[in-house]
């Protein structure tokens, strides 16, 4: 299947079961898990009319969900314009290699020209060598190291 069959749009209230499913995939991936409170909190601030919170889309193949990508667009001290940080993008794994994180990326790239936010960045782990695949065709790796309160 080629990037074409696969289809990006807003996420919506009747998909929080299918949401739910991919999202829990992704954490699986990362080896983590949230609370119940966290999956209803996130799903609702995922759909939410302010445009300071979190945005996401949904891919689809044939009419069924097989990937997601949330989003969030905030202040930058290095610039006027707000930069757009891509926190989250799964794709299912029979949707690999089918233009699924592709399309939900650029799904991402349209949002952020739409939103005149100059920048799109994201982090994933050293060791997902699939996906990093994608990113360094699409992105540019930067010699940023993170760091967090332990």
């Amino acid at each position: 299947m080629s990037q074409s069959n696969v289809i990006v749009r807003p996420l919506a209230a009747q998909d929080e079961a299918n949401w739910r499913e991919l999202w829990a995939a992704y954490l699986t991936f990362y080896e983590s898990s949230v609370t119940d409170e966290v999956y209803r909190t996130t799903f609702a601030r995922l759909l939410s009319p302010d445009e300071h919170e979190f945005h996401a889309r949904v891919a689809e193949i044939d009419g069924t969900p097989v990937g997601i990508v949330h989003y969030l667009f905030h202040r930058h001290c290095w610039r006027v314009e707000n930069v757009c940080y891509l926190q989250d993008l799964y794709a299912a794994p029979e949707a690999r290699g089918k233009g699924v994180g592709r399309a939900l990326i650029e799904a991402v790239y349209a949002e952020a020209d739409r939103a005149g936010a100059p920048s799109v960045y994201w982090l994933t782990q050293e060791f997902n060598h699939t996906a990093r695949q994608l990113y360094d065709r699409i992105g540019t790796l930067t010699p940023f190291i993170k760091y967090q309160r332990p």
